[in-house]
């Protein structure tokens, strides 16, 4: 996440809170040390948000703050739209919580009435798409992804033939019928592409890998 969503997140945190959040309650939310929450409230004081309290109290927005509106021409709104549905066809549970999350802050910053671009029958996305893994939880694939932590799967190949392998994962390409993800694998020692459907166990690991310059074929 970049430091300005994260503020962006901030604001929206305290803005929906009814008593003071502490600097450690929007870190665990947040996933990030207290000591970044502390210095980015301090941003945002200094941005002239009117957040009150201090350290080891709580933080609370003062009533009546709003955001800057955003504004958005009809065909980004409803490329906006079209793109959170779409991401149902993916099979990645929490992408799609993610992509409500975006409509409902978009909503919230956004000037102008939207109820006709963001009514759920104004556009029609087919629910067709890759079945969700209740093995594989992608959001960790994909947090792997971003820590370039390695993962280890027991994979089936289109010959029936079985292996375990130490994968440094690069990427996930989501096809309608199928999820792939790109990996240097440590057994070849090359980068090849998994099936989601085909493997049957995974672990992630501690041990993190080095990026390379070299890039998988798409």
């Amino acid at each position: 996440m970049s430091r300005a969503a994260r503020l962006l997140d901030i604001i929206q945190i305290l803005r929906d809170a009814h008593t003071p959040l502490r600097a450690h309650d929007l870190a665990d939310e947040l996933e990030v040390h207290a000591r970044t929450i502390y210095r980015d409230i301090a941003t945002l004081k200094a941005r002239r948000v009117p957040i009150d309290g201090a350290a080891g109290l709580g933080y609370i927005l003062r009533p009546g703050y709003e955001l800057p509106p955003l504004a958005f021409t009809p065909d980004e709104m409803e490329s906006i739209v079209v793109g959170a549905k779409l991401i149902r066809r993916t099979g990645d549970a929490e992408l799609q919580r993610a992509a409500q999350s975006v409509v409902l802050k978009i909503k919230a910053v956004t000037s102008g009435n939207l109820d006709r671009q963001l009514a759920d029958d104004a556009f029609f996305v087919s629910d067709f798409g890759t079945p969700r893994s209740n093995l594989i939880d992608m959001a960790k694939v994909r947090r792997a992804i971003r820590d370039q932590k390695k993962i280890r799967i027991r994979y089936v190949d289109e010959h029936d033939a079985r292996s375990e392998r130490v994968v440094q994962p690069v990427g996930v390409a989501y096809y309608v019928e199928v999820t792939l993800i790109h990996a240097w694998c440590e057994l070849r020692e090359d980068y090849r592409h998994f099936r989601t459907d085909r493997i049957t166990g995974i672990a992630f690991l501690k041990q993190g890998f080095s990026p390379r310059t070299d890039k998988p074929a798409r």
